[in-house]
């Protein structure tokens, strides 16, 4: 004999799925807060783009101001990181190989390639989202709940182009020096590698260097930092003018700047990567 299902067990299910309806539409819950953010995040990158193509030049004490700061800040970390990335990783594991085969000067070509086209970007974007990520969206957040964005709304002073514009533009002018920084970091760590662990010779190291990098490696790459700095800027500063109130606000905003930025830029390399090379196969040979 089948059990029957009384008007508890119907309440109590119709409850279940009430309450996994609300708990859907509650801010902060997936699909509809990532929905939200890159919503947001659009937004705030299109009235970026059309206050730095406006006329008139009162952002630009404050970029200047936010470039001089984030470039030290960001320098030796990231050279740094670049430097041991490029002895251990490419200088001893690649070396090691290599010299099993009696070609260990054949790292030297592998470096740069391996640096312009992921590494440097991937490593220079990570550092950036983790510092000046992270700062721009406390400082943006700080104010957010000193209702000093509102108040400059209130005098007529935009804050997209007086606040938001100048630190989202330096992160992303500076992002192609750091990059290029970070290469030849990375380059000098497999030079030491190879000199001082397996017996190479600088002479033999540098007539390898550039011979499988193309002008296509380096000016892909740089696009593509360009487009990572923008992404960082726009994702940390939107979160910085959504932030909730109080300082655990803040943390939270902060800690959610830094997983979404890397999230996008990991997510739009394998994208822009496969492109490049559907684009200019001829990179992939080097020829």
């Amino acid at each position: 004999m089948r059990p029957s299902v009384g008007k508890s067990g119907g309440a109590t299910a119709t409850g279940r799925t009430r309450a996994f309806k609300n708990a859907l539409s509650e801010p902060g819950v997936p699909p509809k807060a990532w929905i939200e953010t890159l919503g947001g995040v659009a937004a705030v990158s299109i009235q970026s783009f059309g206050q730095l193509i406006s006329p008139g030049l009162s952002w630009r004490t404050e970029f200047f101001r936010q470039l001089i700061f984030s470039f030290p800040a960001t320098l030796v970390p990231a050279t740094v990181v670049a430097f041991v990335i490029g002895f251990s990783t490419i200088g001893i594991q690649g070396g090691s190989l290599a010299s099993a085969f009696g070609a260990i000067d054949r790292i030297a070509a592998v470096a740069p390639v391996a640096f312009l086209r992921e590494l440097g970007p991937l490593l220079t974007s990570a550092i950036v989202a983790g510092t000046l990520g992270s700062t721009i969206t406390a400082e943006i957040g700080a104010r957010q709940i000193r209702q000093e964005i509102e108040a400059l709304e209130i005098l007529g002073v935009n804050p997209i182009r007086n606040l938001v514009l100048p630190k989202v533009l330096a992160l992303t002018v500076m992002m192609p020096v750091l990059n290029l920084l970070c290469l030849w970091a990375g380059c000098a760590g497999t030079l030491g590698a190879a000199v001082l662990l397996y017996g190479s010779t600088p002479d033999a190291f540098f007539d390898a260097l550039l011979s499988l990098t193309t002008y296509i490696d380096l000016w892909g790459s740089e696009l593509k930092v360009v487009l990572f700095g923008w992404m960082i800027g726009v994702i940390s500063a939107y979160k910085g003018l959504t932030v909730e109130p109080g300082a655990d606000g803040v943390g939270k905003a902060v800690n959610q700047s830094v997983v979404a930025s890397l999230v996008a830029i990991a997510t739009v390399s394998v994208v822009y990567t496969q492109l490049f090379l559907a684009l200019y196969p001829e990179a992939s040979t080097g020829i």
